[in-house]
């Protein structure tokens, strides 16, 4: 095990930087960010960065050069490039299970040269990458027919997690470069419902599943498989339809062929991609489907031109960097236990939800790399809601709460639908927020107005509160992932930070296995009664009322 995998010698409370920004947090905890701006009117345009068509502006952070210099001197100490150098060169950083952590190979252009236990695994991709758009472009031109010899204008992609969040979210996201005669749906939940609605309006002899699963034992997207597979069978009747109406992403063969999937239709991913890594590997063959190959690519220049400014930037023009160390900033020092993200485009509606598992499935972890309960706080809670949609619900409490909630607002020059005024007045929101955010409005002020005395202090904003405004030129699929690029490794910056396995997700496991022996109690299976007297009473009620 190298350095830059192995446990960190010296626990992160210990660091020389750690306890400066500590001392550091106390001494500016009462600067308002008026006071900043007023000292340096350069600030606005000091304290930016910018790279591959992102454009930063952090300068309405709670911070001076000083916090700069610390929390890069944090980064530094901690040994963040070693860490990002192990991740690259494919050494076996998620360490609990022991694999490598390789997203960044899934968008290596040809050529590139990556290795895991000494095998170049860049070719395998594009192997991969080659067949999904061979398949693409015949169900994409009508060249795939169904059983029945109609053509696919329905595509439903079962997959839970990763294989699911990820492919919506590109979906919606690119929703104006797709393939607008055809019909694009996503089901995950266990809930019936999901499937019911999801297939409703459908006809069978028009539609393919992806049945996105790399083992193809997942509860939830098997369950969900085999009600498809019986769904489709109703209208079809011949169980050799499967193969013409069923493709399978995963890694287990025997359990794609038992299912009636051709393996030929079967694409494959590894072990070293996460399951809320994977968009941009073959769990993305519905975003492909929808917005074809070539956009599909584009998206994956997009991913690594962010990987390369990653890798290679000094870590005071590294965006990602940036953002992860002011994320831990707020996070640990201002006691900040959540971060909005603010999207300023509909297109990113469910860029938020994608966050929340990419955020918190990695950096939800309570011990260190080596074992030890950290003393200090790590992933903190992502949510958020386009805008303007969230200024008229929760705005009000990020305005004037008592919560300290650091704000990601992000926006685009160009609209993709340009009508009248409307990009102009949600884009003056986006600056407008921010600004609010930043100065707010002193009693002064609101008694200037001619407010009478007892309805001042329900008018005072406080301001203070830090935001990042986040611009980029216009949605397209590569700066779609450029964007997911950026938050990934902010993420990674974070985890290295608090010396924790970004990588590993355990604690998604005991609630599956004791789901397991509960369905059985629920089916009669099982007598039950094993469990405290909360669990057994429920499951009893549960059942009368059932029938």
């Amino acid at each position: 095990m190298s350095t830059a995998t192995a446990a960190p010698a010296t626990p992160l409370t210990q660091l020389s930087a750690w306890k400066s920004l500590k001392a550091h947090s106390e001494k500016i905890r009462s600067l308002h960010l008026r006071q900043l701006f007023k000292d340096d009117p350069g600030r606005g345009t000091r304290l930016t960065a910018e790279a591959e068509g992102i454009y930063l502006d952090f300068s309405k952070h709670r911070i001076t050069d000083e916090t700069l210099k610390l929390l890069l001197e944090l980064a530094k100490e901690s040994g963040l490039r070693a860490r990002i150098d192990a991740m690259f060169s494919g050494e076996k950083i998620n360490i609990t299970e022991k694999r490598a952590v390789l997203h960044v190979a899934l968008r290596a252009p040809k050529g590139e040269k990556i290795l895991v236990d000494g095998q170049d695994v860049v070719p395998d991709v594009h192997e991969v990458l080659d067949r999904m758009a061979a398949f693409s472009d015949r169900v994409r031109s009508g060249e795939w027919k169904g059983h029945t010899g109609k053509p696919i204008k329905n595509v439903i992609n079962i997959g839970i997690g990763g294989s699911d969040l990820g492919p919506v979210m590109a979906y919606e996201a690119l929703r104006s470069y797709s393939r607008r005669d055809m019909t694009f749906r996503f089901v995950s939940n266990v809930d019936g419902t999901d499937f019911a609605e999801a297939t409703r309006d459908l006809d069978a002899e028009e539609t393919l599943f992806i049945i996105s699963s790399k083992t193809f034992t997942t509860l939830e997207t098997m369950t969900n498989a085999h009600t498809a597979r019986a769904w489709a069978l109703k209208k079809l009747g011949d169980e050799k339809s499967i193969a013409k109406h069923f493709v399978a992403v995963s890694t287990n063969a025997e359990e794609v062929t038992k299912f009636g999937i051709d393996t030929k239709n079967m694409f494959g991913f590894w072990d070293w991609v996460g399951g809320r890594y994977s968009m941009d590997s073959a769990i993305g063959l519905s975003t492909m489907l929808a917005v074809g190959p070539e956009n599909f690519r584009k998206m994956l220049a997009g991913f690594h031109a962010i990987d390369e400014h990653f890798r290679t930037a000094p870590f005071e023009k590294n965006l990602p960097v940036l953002m992860g160390l002011l994320s831990v900033w707020y996070n640990d020092f201002f006691d900040a236990q959540t971060v909005a993200v603010l999207p300023y485009d509909q297109y990113l509606k469910r860029f938020p939800a994608y966050l929340q598992q990419l955020t918190m499935e990695s950096n939800g972890k309570h011990v260190t790399l080596a074992g030890e309960k950290v003393d200090y706080q790590t992933g903190p809670i992502f949510w958020g809601e386009p805008g303007t949609n969230g200024q008229h619900s929760f705005y009000q409490l990020i305005h004037q709460g008592t919560k300290l909630i650091p704000c990601d607002f992000i926006g685009f020059a160009k609209t993709l639908n340009p009508l009248g005024n409307h990009h102009d007045l949600l884009m003056s929101n986006v600056f407008a927020q921010a600004e609010a955010l930043a100065f707010g409005k002193t009693p002064e002020e609101v008694e200037a107005e001619g407010t009478t005395d007892w309805l001042v202090p329900h008018r005072v904003f406080e301001g203070n509160r830090p935001t990042n405004t986040i611009l980029l030129e216009e949605l397209t699929p590569e700066t779609l992932g450029k964007l997911v690029a950026l938050y990934e490794h902010s993420v990674f910056t974070q985890g290295a930070i608090w010396q924790i396995d970004s990588f590993d997700q355990w604690g998604v496991e005991l609630g599956k296995v004791l789901a397991k022996k509960i369905i059985g109690e629920l089916e009669g299976k099982d007598p039950g009664g094993k469990h405290d007297s909360s669990t057994n009473t429920l499951i009893e009620r549960y059942k009368k009322q059932r029938g």
